[in-house]
């Protein structure tokens, strides 16, 4: 089942308004003593409802997790749609500058620290969560790909397993590799990373940030699926079809 509610969110200007969308496995109606792993992910507006997805198609994450009855809880946050780069500076745990976007003030510690210290408490409250770092996942895509990894990387300690697709790495590519050198982490931290084919080709400079970060993380003995997507490109559809990938890496072996 897909449930939604209003939160707030102390971003920006005040507190913003935005949705939560909750999916719980029909399995926690049969058996109320079932406890299942969570999965946090970015952008949640895109996720389940192609009503509410920014583009008009979202992930058909529901129709997924239905049809294969993957025991897995999954929360998704809408994104902040303030007007003055809400999304890019909620997303980014970098301060950058871009040619067209000017200077973007990197809040990205203070949304993963939103994260951890509200919306997770809130979710183990109301949910039949298992509630340790070992079933604590996160995932997103482009800018919420960068903050997965940031998050299983600075949060090591909550989460447990991420994964990035299409991580929008040039943000500030020195930054991460450093902050991925300095890391400490966790024994079997698990890493699922990809970037679409025609998305490398659109951006040069990527192939040699997915290569060094990559690198960097296998240094860490991260346990790492990295992949390029043949034809994938930078939209809600191809994500969609990389969903049995991220999802059975983020469950391979789980406990």
């Amino acid at each position: 089942m897909l449930l939604k509610w209003p939160i707030s969110y102390p971003a920006f200007q005040g507190k913003e308004k935005r949705n939560v969308y909750v999916y719980v496995p029909d399995a926690a109606k049969d058996d109320p003593e079932l406890r299942f792993p969570v999965l946090y992910m970015f952008d949640g507006h895109n996720l389940f409802l192609d009503e509410e997805a920014t583009y008009g198609k979202s992930w058909g994450l529901k129709e997924y997790l239905d049809e294969h009855k993957v025991p897995l809880i999954v929360v998704g946050i809408e994104c902040s749609h303030h007007v003055e780069d809400g999304r890019l500076s909620e997303y980014s745990p970098f301060d950058f500058s871009f040619d067209r976007l000017g200077h973007v003030t990197g809040r990205g510690q203070q949304t993963m620290d939103w994260f951890v210290k509200s919306l997770k408490p809130r979710i183990n409250r109301l949910y039949p969560t298992l509630r340790g770092r070992a079933h604590t996942f996160i995932a997103g895509s482009s800018m919420g790909g960068l903050m997965s990894l940031y998050a299983v990387i600075k949060y090591n300690r909550v989460f447990s397993r991420a994964a990035a697709l299409s991580p929008s790495l040039w943000v500030a590519p020195k930054e991460m590799k450093h902050m991925i050198h300095q890391a400490k982490l966790q024994s079997g931290t698990v890493v699922y990373m990809d970037y679409g084919q025609k998305e490398m080709r659109n951006h040069e400079p990527m192939a040699q940030a997915f290569s060094e970060t990559c690198t960097a993380l296998l240094q860490k003995q991260v346990l790492l699926t990295s992949r390029i997507v043949p034809g994938g490109t930078h939209c809600e559809a191809s994500w969609e079809k990389q969903i049995p990938f991220f999802i059975n890496t983020l469950l391979y072996q789980h406990d």
